[in-house]
């Protein structure tokens, strides 16, 4: 008898296990899972806090961007990325003009290409700072947005001219 049972808690973990592997590497997103960080790695972080008055107020991102040469090291490293001039951005997954904070978890290199890539996702950014900014969306929704899947919104904007 505590040998079935063993067995069969072994098997509900391995189940579990298998579980949460596959829904950390299959998500919902529109795009291939290219254009977004690893979930595990980069979950999205905001500053405590924050609020759309601190974020629309002039110059902002200058005034919070804090992101050290060993955090920025480490951050490619986990990503297992050769940190190489104009290929990545080191990108905050939930944007500064979010309200996204300078943490290890809310950061990524950010490839340029093959596009969309850190260029398009930029668009995004800009896009949301602004709704945010003119009252048409609250800085919680913008963030939540960005997070779940920029490149869904990246498809609703009109092409760049």
């Amino acid at each position: 008898m505590r040998n079935k049972l063993l067995v069969l808690g072994l098997l509900v973990f391995v189940l579990l296990l298998g579980y949460f592997w596959y829904n950390s590497h299959h998500s919902n997103h529109v795009g291939d899972a290219s254009l977004y960080p690893d979930p595990m790695l980069t979950p999205g972080d905001v500053i405590a806090g924050v609020t759309a008055a601190d974020v629309c107020t002039p110059y902002y991102t200058q005034r919070v961007r804090s992101v050290s040469e060993s955090e920025r090291d480490q951050v490619y490293r986990n990503y297992k990325t050769a940190n190489v001039s104009k290929q990545h951005e080191l990108d905050h997954f939930i944007s500064l003009e979010l309200g996204g904070s300078n943490s290890p978890s809310n950061l990524w290199p950010e490839p340029y290409e093959p596009r969309p890539g850190a260029h398009e996702k930029d668009r995004v950014e800009n896009y949301l700072h602004r709704q945010v900014c003119n009252g048409r969306m609250t800085l919680q929704e913008a963030q939540r947005a960005i997070a779940t899947d920029w490149y869904a919104i990246y498809l609703t904007l009109p092409a760049k001219r």
